[in-house]
């Protein structure tokens, strides 16, 4: 077996204990124990312990959403219902594991955790763009995940109290939050348009105060 394939066969043993123990060591060695490796493999596996557990956790559902979005047929589909699509996707798959990923989240938020929370949320954010087409480069590429980034940290939050049947709410949750951000790129594109008119206007402005007259409030005067 290569290294991945050992790795998440002890993940999916440790989901079965994670509701009773959390994300412990002693998780980690009962799964150790089902799937049929000596202790010495955790060494090799997640030599983070805890944390390395966790972050391959979020990389295996990251890789289940990608191959869930790859079924869809994404180019009749808008962005923005690509982008909600994988969050959904990704959530549905995590169902079934709804407490691990409650203790998870738990265990996230603890202060020391937060760089990996963070680090965990981006490449998260990176693998719904990528798999939704998105192939930017430039100060786009920083723009569109760091938007998307607290639209998916709420909608996770938001989904872990959702009572409602099938996660209705939720999803009407993350379609508003979509909305949201998405009117940001607009407003900016307006911004950007009245920078450059102000600009040209004192541009103007300045060519002609160099030629002896200035803008009044009646119009052209002279200085």
């Amino acid at each position: 077996m290569s290294m991945a394939e050992i790795q998440d066969k002890i993940l999916l043993a440790a989901l079965g204990h994670v509701p009773f123990d959390g994300w412990t060591e002693k998780t980690l060695a009962a799964a150790l124990d089902d799937a049929g490796f000596g202790r010495e493999k955790a060494v090799s596996a997640f030599p983070g312990g805890t944390a390395d557990l966790i972050a391959h956790f979020s990389a295996y559902a990251d890789r289940q959403m990608v191959a869930a979005m790859q079924e869809l047929d994404l180019e009749s589909m808008r962005v923005r219902d690509r982008i909600a699509a994988g969050v959904r996707l990704r959530l549905e798959w995590l169902s079934p594991h709804h407490e691990a990923v409650r203790r998870a989240t738990a265990w996230l938020a603890l202060p020391m955790n937060v760089p990996l929370a963070i680090r965990l949320t981006a490449v998260t954010c990176d693998e719904i763009w990528h798999a939704a087409g998105d192939r930017s480069v430039d100060f786009n590429y920083y723009t569109k995940r760091g938007l998307l980034a607290p639209v998916y940290t709420a909608t996770v939050l938001y989904w872990l109290a959702d009572s409602s049947e099938g996660s209705t709410e939720t999803w009407a949750f993350l379609d508003r939050r979509l909305s949201d951000v998405l009117k940001i790129p607009r407003l900016q594109s307006r911004l950007v348009k009245r920078l450059e008119r102000t600009a040209r206007y004192f541009k103007k402005s300045v060519g002609r105060r160099a030629s002896g007259y200035a803008p009044g409030p009646f119009g052209t005067r002279p200085r």
